[in-house]
């Protein structure tokens, strides 16, 4: 079947034929004709299957369709959860629409607001954003949806796992009670189903395949390695030169730039892709990844719902994702638009009830494999992080000081420790002062005149008390009686 019957405008077919592409995808097939007919819809359909020119092609045809106005307005609002996603609905828009008189632009942070603010106050006819930005720039009065017709939630789910409900709910309160409105995602549980009644008139609900299964044209893979071995085993993997364009997921940040870097000693070119990276960073990334000049892509989840890039051979569960949607969302990154690939999960001793729900989601079980050549019995290799260092990053690992001890000196010879600072002597040897203060304080004050810090002294002092830090984090010491004489008296 081609896209010819579903009744697209002409000037639609002829950008999607251009785009390359000939015949319709079962979610477009199924989605199309509802929407030109103005229902609203929810539409579920696996990843890579082509949801996003599903509600794209037949809203271009609806928005070409409508007779000229003279006042400007947004009609279209399409809300994503990652700029990633919206830079991605973003071209498949301009690509649809490049023979329509239609102005689109992007709303979401990470960059600049002023040109957004522009385009909002322009009355641009499509705007793809997200939550956050858009929340900011409606706030301030930036936005005028009078005019709206069509509201899109791509990847629903995720916006809503995502605590993005609050702001959804604020966008719709400010827009038109008579528009379409349309919801997809990959997955869509009944419990946030439920919830689509707030945003819906009546929805028509279509499903295409088993809820939330993986594409059939990947091919899944889990492969059982101890922890400080998984390094070493995804360079034993990538000497495979059918591996040119892998996407690999870590569970943190931290850990997918130490992944980057250890890959990039090793030889292989790789980038990141997280929320810490800038946004021209992330587009950077995710721009050599689509070229070829890097061949592997170490990202973390943010990545899941939004990287549309044509080609990628494998997909790399480095570290085994803790919830279902997430492998999902992963692994759907490969063997797009009926094309083949490959998921390869790592699974260690600590992912084994992952792997089992995992399993039983999807109804079935994932290949074991085991790596030829690869030697298991490996000891963990020199410089590798421990697993707490892994949990914990360096700053906030639970059981590390904030600050080294500063040791203490040792006594010299028939030198006893003084009780406390002495108010009329300098120099090192200080007779002992009775003191009214507590032990601990006394002691610590003995500590300063026995480490030769009093005024005369040549003896270097600790940058750590004396450097400055002392200022910023007064102690309830009593201090010298210097600093009593020049401080005491305020």
């Amino acid at each position: 079947m081609s896209f010819r019957p579903l009744g697209l405008d002409a000037r639609i077919l002829q950008a999607v034929t251009e785009a390359g592409y000939t015949e319709p995808t079962p979610i477009q097939t199924a989605a199309i004709p509802p929407i030109l007919a103005g229902h609203d819809l929810i539409g579920i359909a696996q990843t890579g299957t082509g949801k996003t020119a599903a509600f794209t092609l037949p809203i271009l045809t609806k928005l070409a369709a409508l007779p000229p106005n003279p006042r400007r307005g947004t009609k279209l609002l399409v809300v994503a959860p990652t700029r990633e996603l919206a830079v991605q609905i973003e071209e498949n828009v301009r690509a649809y629409a490049k023979h329509l008189a239609l102005t689109v632009a992007t709303v979401f942070g990470g960059v600049g607001e002023h040109a957004q603010i522009r385009a909002l106050r322009a009355g641009t006819d499509i705007i793809i954003a997200c939550p956050g930005r858009l929340i900011d720039l409606m706030g301030q009065r930036c936005a005028d949806f009078s005019q709206l017709k069509f509201l899109v939630l791509d990847e629903a789910d995720r916006m809503l796992d995502m605590g993005f409900l609050p702001s959804i709910r604020r966008i719709v309160s400010q827009l038109p009670k008579q528009r379409q409105t349309l919801l997809f995602s990959a997955t869509l549980s009944k419990e946030i189903e439920s919830l689509t009644h707030e945003f819906q008139h009546h929805p028509k609900t279509i499903q295409i395949g088993r809820r939330a299964n993986p594409a059939e044209t990947v091919t899944q893979f889990v492969y059982e390695v101890p922890k400080h071995l998984k390094t070493a085993l995804l360079l034993h993997l990538l000497r495979d030169p059918q591996m040119d364009m892998v996407l690999v997921f870590s569970r943190m940040k931290h850990a997918a730039d130490r992944l980057a870097r250890q890959l990039e000693h090793a030889g292989v070119r790789c980038a990141t892709l997280h929320s810490n990276r800038s946004q021209n960073q992330r587009l950077r990334a995710l721009k050599d990844f689509k070229d070829g000049a890097v061949r592997v892509l170490v990202a973390t989840d943010i990545a899941a719902r939004g990287i549309d890039v044509d080609g990628i051979s494998h997909v790399v569960n480095y570290d085994f994702p803790m919830h279902v949607e997430d492998y999902i969302h992963r692994i759907g990154r490969t063997g797009r638009a009926n094309q083949i690939g490959d998921a390869i999960s790592f699974v260690t001793n600590e992912d084994h009830g992952e792997l089992r729900a995992l399993e039983r989601f999807i109804g079935r079980g994932i290949v074991r494999k085991k790596a030829e050549g690869f030697s298991y019995s490996q000891s963990v290799p020199q410089g590798h992080p421990s697993e707490s260092e892994e949990r914990f990053p360096r700053a906030q690992h639970p059981n590390r000081p904030r600050r080294p001890q500063r040791p203490n000196r040792p006594q010299h010879p028939g030198q006893s420790r003084p009780a406390g600072p002495s108010h009329h002597s300098h120099g090192a040897n200080r007779k002992p002062h009775s003191h009214s203060s507590t032990g601990g304080q006394s002691q610590q004050g003995g500590q300063r005149s026995a480490g030769g810090n009093a005024r005369g002294q040549s003896q270097p002092v600790s940058g750590n008390r004396e450097g400055g830090n002392e200022r910023h984090f007064p102690s309830t010491a009593p201090r010298s009686g210097g600093f009593r004489r020049r401080f005491g008296r305020r």
